[in-house]
Formats: C-alpha cells, structure tokens, sequence
C-alpha cells in the first residue's frame, strides 16, 4: 500500500493495463492504528476499484491525505459487516509495501453514505480471491514503484468494464454502482503495475514474482506441496474448483485474509 501516489489532476492515476472495475462517490474512510496526520480524522472521498488494488481519493485538496492505494496483495482481515443498528461497511487491515511512504499496519473501515457496502465488498473480496488465485504471492508485500515518465487520459476502456465481467470477475448488478467516473478524471502511466491482478499470469502487469512466489506457482501448477528447509517457507497447492463464483447472496459471509 502507498500514500498519496494515486491522484493526478484532482483525479485518480492508474498504471498501464489496469482497468478500473468500479466507481463509487460520497464515501467515508476512517483509520486506526497509526499516528501520522495522514490517517487522523474521516476522509470523504470516491473509491476505485481496479483490477489490481482499490483506490480511495479524498474529495478536498486540504487534507493532507490525497490518496491511498490498497493492492490486492497487502490487504488481510477484510470483513462486512451488517450492525443490527446502523449502516454496513466494510473493515480490514492493510500493510505498507516499501518505499511506499509509510511504514507498518494501518486498519481501515469504509461507510457508504449512499449505500452499496456489501455489493462493494463482495466485489472487491471476488477480485481479490481471484488474483491470489492466480499469482499465488507471498504474504510479503512487493516494494512500491512509483508511475515513471508522463501520464495522460486514460482511453475509455481503462474504466468501462464490459458488462459480462473481467477475466472471471463477475460484476455486481448495474444499479449498484451505475456511474462510470467523470470525464477527463482518470489518468494513466506508461508503467505497469508493480503488483499483481486479476489477469492470469504476467498478462498486461509489470509485476515480477519473487523466487517464494515462484516456488509457490510451481507447487500450484505441478500439485505437489514443496518445503524450503533454508527459508522455511511451504508451498501448498490450492483446492481448486471448476465450479462457477459464488453469487452474491452466497458470498455475504466471506472474507479475505
């Protein structure tokens, strides 16, 4: 995760091949657990959903938070919740990638002021599940990379996701999250990202798998668990099913750790 490296333009910056899945205003982020000024009091703002992070951009140039990005891979304890009294929201932990600004473990939860929490975070839990599903990383975050070279509008496929889904992401109903950003609000670098995605392999991604990672795709695709008695890593194979995503009523109770 990296501070403040996600906005251009009072809009949001994304790498070269990702693709923005969701869009969603008029939200509220709250954070626990660190005490820079960055993270002190409610952030308003929009959220981003992409294929390989979530986006939040504050919606006011003075908070000293102006974005924060949330890769797949450093995120854990991701839960909805549903209070008998209240609204739902969505909470989780995310851990710093370094050189990304910060440093440690900072908790999050996200209100939705016009709803749409737990078609949100059904969303963004299938993408994640989905991209752990395919990379099979390890549980240490890659190092941040920052966007090199210019950036530019982003061509209108960066942030129309077709409605049939996105390489086995199923999208929630359009009357969820209707609205695609605003014009001449999303920008893009000529860099890939540094991270993994959805797309299976190293497919339009600049991320390079660590020899754990490695290890851990080999045992994925030989079915064979492996041990590393030098650094004490195991690589299990996942369970994999042939069986299509849960719904979203299915799924209502899950989490991604």
């Amino acid at each position: 995760m990296s501070l403040n490296t996600a906005h251009a333009n009072n809009g949001v910056l994304i790498y070269a091949g990702e693709c923005i899945l969701l869009y969603c205003d008029n939200v509220v982020m709250e954070f626990s657990g660190q005490d820079r000024p960055e993270f002190k009091g409610d952030k308003a703002g929009r959220l981003y959903l992409t294929t390989h992070r979530m986006i939040f951009n504050s919606s006011t140039t003075k908070d000293p938070l102006q974005s924060f990005s949330f890769p797949f891979c450093t995120m854990k304890d991701v839960e909805l919740e549903q209070p008998m009294f209240g609204a739902n929201y969505i909470k989780g932990k995310v851990r710093a990638q370094p050189n990304g600004g910060w440093v440690g473990e900072v908790k999050f939860k996200l209100h939705f002021k016009h709803g749409g929490a737990i078609e949100y975070g059904q969303a963004m839990l299938q993408a994640a599940s989905i991209t752990k599903r395919n990379h099979q990383y390890s549980d240490e975050p890659p190092a941040y990379q920052p966007p090199s070279g210019p950036w530019h509008n982003a061509p209108p496929p960066a942030y129309s996701t077709p409605n049939g889904g996105y390489y086995g992401w199923v999208p929630p109903p359009t009357n969820a999250f209707p609205n695609a950003p605003p014009a001449n609000s999303v920008f893009m670098t000529d860099m890939p990202p540094p991270y993994p995605g959805i797309y299976p392999g190293n497919a339009n991604n600049g991320y390079a798998p660590s020899s754990n990672d490695a290890k851990a795709a080999e045992a994925a695709a030989s079915g064979t668990a492996y041990y590393d008695p030098n650094t004490h890593y195991a690589y299990v194979p996942p369970a994999y099913s042939n069986d299509a995503p849960p719904s979203y009523e299915e799924s209502k109770d899950k989490k991604f750790k």
